[in-house]
């Protein structure tokens, strides 16, 4: 499992050009997963997203947690983050699960992600074609492999 988080001052999804998520102060998370991921790597992540220490403390150090702030987190799911582009031009997907295995552990993660921040998280749909907006604030941009958690 993959993700790229963005601290965000705002985020907005726009879902199939007719709906649309927000969020204020908080992290978009690009999530991408594979075959052989489980729940081991959701409870993971979520749990290493949640104590991340990515927001300015008083000293303007980067010592306050996403629970500290009282943030929002929105999730995008994002298959191309295990694009493979060693050959060629076009980049092959084939380490990225299909919908019957990723469906189930997005939603998953999202109902862990929503357990261990301790309110609702917003998402983007599974599969849509969504716009996804966002001013990174920071920039800070932090890339997570569970695959590399040993």
């Amino acid at each position: 499992m993959r993700a790229l988080i963005q601290r965000v001052s705002q985020a907005e999804v726009v879902i199939e050009e007719n709906e649309s998520r927000e969020i204020g102060q908080g992290y978009v998370v690009l999530l991408g997963i594979e075959n052989a991921d489980s729940q081991e790597d959701i409870d993971w992540l979520s749990a290493k997203i949640s104590k991340l220490r990515l927001f300015d403390d008083d000293n303007g150090v980067m010592n306050k947690s996403i629970m500290d702030i009282d943030g929002e987190i929105m999730i995008i799911s994002q298959f191309t983050l295990h694009a493979k582009t060693k050959k060629g031009n076009r980049p092959s997907y084939i380490h990225a699960a299909k919908p019957d295995i990723s469906i189930p552990l997005y939603k998953s993660f999202k109902k862990q992600m929503t357990t261990d921040l301790g309110k609702e998280i917003v998402s983007g749909d599974f599969g849509a074609h969504m716009k996804v907006s966002l001013t990174n604030d920071g920039p800070v941009t932090i890339w997570i492999d569970t695959k590399e958690k040993n």
